[in-house]
């Protein structure tokens, strides 16, 4: 139980309160790593998040990163892209600055975000490369590196 009250301590100091509980019900099992630190945290066979050794932090699966755009509203933990982006970065490709809309005005370059489109439906999630005021601002460049796109093919086309 103490590891699952870490992990949940980090998600919420991370993410926001509430997010931990969210994130990790009781239900949850543990991957260790070699040195028998928590690595992933499953529920089930998915891939809820996964703890970064460098710095503590978590990064977010599938699973995770729907929790998280269930718990809060928008445009919490949220960086929104146009529709002409929403099927490449759904399907995994990198977002620009160009193509940003919105982004959450609290979230900080190098913060773990969610990629929403214009409607707040998930597409994507990875790690913001720039902050907020910057991906408003820049025209080039990298605003979001995704780390995982969630649209399919099938979906991808609906979106085009």
């Amino acid at each position: 139980m103490l590891v699952l009250q870490r992990v949940r301590i980090i998600a919420d100091y991370q993410f926001g309160p509430g997010a931990g509980k969210s994130l990790f019900p009781d239900t949850v099992s543990f991957a260790l790593s070699r040195t028998r630190r928590v690595s992933q945290v499953l529920d089930g066979d998915m891939r809820v998040a996964t703890l970064r050794a460098f710095d503590g932090l978590l990064t977010l699966g599938q699973v995770g990163a729907r929790r998280l755009h269930a718990r809060f509203p928008y445009p919490k933990l949220r960086v929104t892209v146009n529709s002409e982006a929403a099927p490449f970065v759904g399907a995994g490709k990198t977002a620009f600055a160009k193509h940003v809309v919105h982004a959450d005005p609290d979230l900080r370059a190098h913060d773990e975000v969610l990629l929403v489109d214009e409607n707040d439906t998930l597409i994507a999630t990875g790690r913001a490369l720039l902050s907020p005021p910057e991906m408003h601002a820049f025209n080039k460049g990298v605003a979001v590196k995704v780390r995982q796109g969630f649209l399919g093919a099938r979906e991808q086309s609906n979106h085009e």
